[in-house]
């Protein structure tokens, strides 16, 4: 499978709950009852659609030819009062952060954000009732049993949203997939143009005395991402979870307050509450750099955000900026 499809963060599928099973209509005969009451069991109930989370995984990849879900009906109730047996459940494993829509009216109706995190996504038909339910003193024979209640069926939407702790931000180019390549185990994509990360990146960057937090490269944004331009909607979701954002403005930008107020806009654009986050500006490729250009350039950039130089490619200024995300996840 070729690198750019192996993290699927998007998936359409068609699922059908169980329908349940119909209730019994029948009369006690045996060789000593000739002309007994009614027996009649209910019916089964239709198998429910469950998502499960599963910190294991880290993309819906495992999903992408699962295109029909079709549970099991519930079996028709039986004579001597025997109950059908319900349908088989079936269990959707998915990555924590996924969310499930209806395609139709766009509604969220589960989020799973823990390991182990069951929720029943779309319920079974009841079973129906057998005729012994309804014998009254006046209507000691009832002929009447109820049918089983149908499934649901539709088409649904799985979305990931990457729950990082980090998220990086900046335009193509910025050097995102060098640094991630750097500060952690991950092995990105790199190459000098634009949109090289087509789907995010996860990485785990080690921090001192056993401690590590987890940073994703996400894909290049663009000026009216939040309007569907170029990754558009599929890059910021991502967004959404990372408790802190890093944004990534190399060295030799033509304007870095102008690149920076870009990307803050196409975040606000896309959702306000966004910039509640807290953010950390690093200016990339800083090797080129002498000290009075660095201050012309801090000079910039908004006094109330932390500013760090960087150099992926020497590894200057990389574990102040360890430090001054570690300090920002954990602070107060």
């Amino acid at each position: 499978m070729s690198e750019k499809n192996n993290f699927i963060d998007y998936i359409r599928i068609f699922c059908r709950t169980g329908h349940g099973g119909a209730g019994a209509k029948h009369l006690m005969r045996n060789k000593l009852t000739a002309m007994g009451g009614p027996d009649g069991g209910d019916g089964g109930r239709g198998a429910h659609i469950i998502l499960r989370g599963n910190s294991n995984l880290w993309t819906l990849l495992h999903l992408r030819y699962f295109k029909n879900v079709l549970a099991e009906d519930g079996e028709r109730g039986s004579k001597n009062n025997c109950t059908g047996r319900d349908g088989e459940d079936v269990i959707i494993e998915v990555p924590l952060g996924t969310i499930a829509k209806d395609e139709e009216t766009g509604k969220v109706e589960v989020e799973i954000l823990e390991d182990g995190q069951e929720v029943i996504w779309m319920r079974g038909g009841r079973g129906g009732l057998g005729n012994s339910n309804f014998a009254t003193p006046t209507n000691q024979v009832p002929e009447h049993a109820q049918p089983g209640e149908l499934g649901i069926e539709g088409w649904k939407n799985l979305e990931l949203k990457v729950l990082a702790d980090i998220g990086l931000v900046g335009f193509p180019n910025a050097g995102k997939s060098t640094l991630l390549s750097v500060i952690t185990s991950a092995t990105p994509k790199i190459a000098n143009y634009a949109f090289t990360t087509l789907k995010p990146q996860l990485g785990m960057v080690e921090y001192r005395d056993n401690k590590s937090f987890c940073i994703a490269d996400l894909p290049g944004i663009i000026e009216g991402a939040a309007e569907g331009k170029g990754l558009g909607h599929r890059f910021l979701r991502h967004i959404e979870r990372n408790s802190a954002l890093l944004f990534l403005i190399p060295a030799d930008s033509d304007d870095h307050k102008k690149e920076f107020e870009i990307l803050r806009n196409e975040l606000k654009e896309y959702n306000p509450e966004m910039l509640q986050k807290d953010f950390v500006i690093a200016i990339s490729k800083s090797d080129m750099l002498d000290e009075e250009l660095k201050t012309a350039i801090a000079k910039e950039l908004p006094s109330n955000i932390p500013l760090v130089f960087i150099s992926s490619i020497t590894n200057k200024g990389l574990t102040e900026l360890k430090d001054l995300l570690w300090e920002t996840l954990n602070k107060k």
